[in-house]
């Protein structure tokens, strides 16, 4: 268990990490009965009377040697085989697709919807109906990434111009860690996601509720806030809903605080980290491309309790 959810492959939550799963622990018996079967003729070897076998012994045990590699191979095989249908059902089956996309160091996570004005656009935190298999669609915006939530399912890469697809499905509700698993240069270690897995009725309010455009600001302190956003370069990074604001290189702010975490799950969102976070963002995750922000300490305030009003 990390600090933002269960992150275990042996720990499966769903049936495509369950056949992943059941495949380690068969390698694991298999390769235990062979080294134990091993260590126990060296033994018999080391202390029975020396003698030199008969050639036609040799044989035997050379050929019993060659017929049982075959059958472990063969038996590795199927299980292998069994495990990968077990992972990747079929594409009727799925109940809902999700776009994901990597970058440098984050996720952007897209709901696609009908009409594109009910499109649902969020980042480093994947909700998913509980017991409905999940297509997940992935590309990469800039570099190599690798897609890994290990309760829910194996790695899967995103490369350059090479859009994949995996399938999440969690039968139980609950809070999952996601990490980028390949070596994407420096900010790497911090490029994690969130998966939130919960019952369909929750699920659905919630994508209701990330179709709506940003809140109004009801406080003082709120409204200097969204007149200071909207009068620096945040725009030109980052999408509001319902505002001028609406840059893409950046995640989409709409419903911020809405969101666990910060910095793909880098720091708990909490208005202590997100004032850090504007301020010196690489003091969180270093490498970050956001550049920070000489705010002074009032306007700071101002900055965050706005953003603390986008539920």
């Amino acid at each position: 268990m990390t600090p933002f959810g269960e992150s275990s492959a042996l720990h499966a939550a769903g049936p495509h990490a369950q056949a992943a799963a059941s495949l380690w622990w068969a390698l694991f018996a298999l390769a235990t009965a062979v080294y134990l079967g091993v260590v126990i003729v060296l033994l018999v070897g080391m202390f029975r009377q020396r003698h030199t076998p008969s050639l036609r012994r040799q044989s035997k045990i050379v050929v019993g040697a060659g017929i049982a590699t075959v059958v472990i191979l063969l038996l590795l095989l199927g299980a292998s085989v069994h495990a990968g249908h077990g992972m990747h059902p079929s594409f009727e089956k799925a109940a809902l697709t999700v776009k994901v996309y990597g970058h440098q160091w984050w996720w952007e996570i897209e709901y696609p919807g009908s009409p594109a004005n009910e499109t649902v656009t969020t980042a480093n935190e994947l909700h998913l109906p509980v017991g409905k298999d999940v297509l997940v669609q992935l590309a990469s915006r800039d570099v190599i990434h690798s897609f890994w939530v290990p309760s829910l399912h194996g790695k899967r890469d995103l490369i350059p111009g090479h859009d994949s697809t995996t399938f999440l499905r969690a039968d139980r509700p609950g809070l999952f860690h996601g990490q980028c698993a390949e070596f994407c240069v420096i900010g790497h270690a911090r490029m994690a996601l969130l998966v939130v897995a919960e019952p369909e009725e929750a699920f659905q309010r919630w994508l209701r509720e990330q179709r709506r455009p940003a809140a109004a600001p009801t406080s003082t302190q709120a409204i200097r806030g969204k007149e200071l956003f909207l009068g620096s370069t945040c725009p030109a990074c980052h999408t509001l809903l319902g505002t001028q604001a609406g840059g893409a290189m950046g995640p989409d702010l709409t419903h911020v605080a809405s969101r666990m975490s910060l910095g793909s799950a880098s720091r708990p969102n909490v208005a202590s980290h997100l004032a850090q976070w504007i301020y010196d963002p690489s003091s969180t995750k270093p490498g970050v491309h956001m550049p920070g922000h000489a705010f002074s300490r009032p306007e700071l305030d101002d900055l965050v309790a706005f953003l603390g009003e986008l539920p």
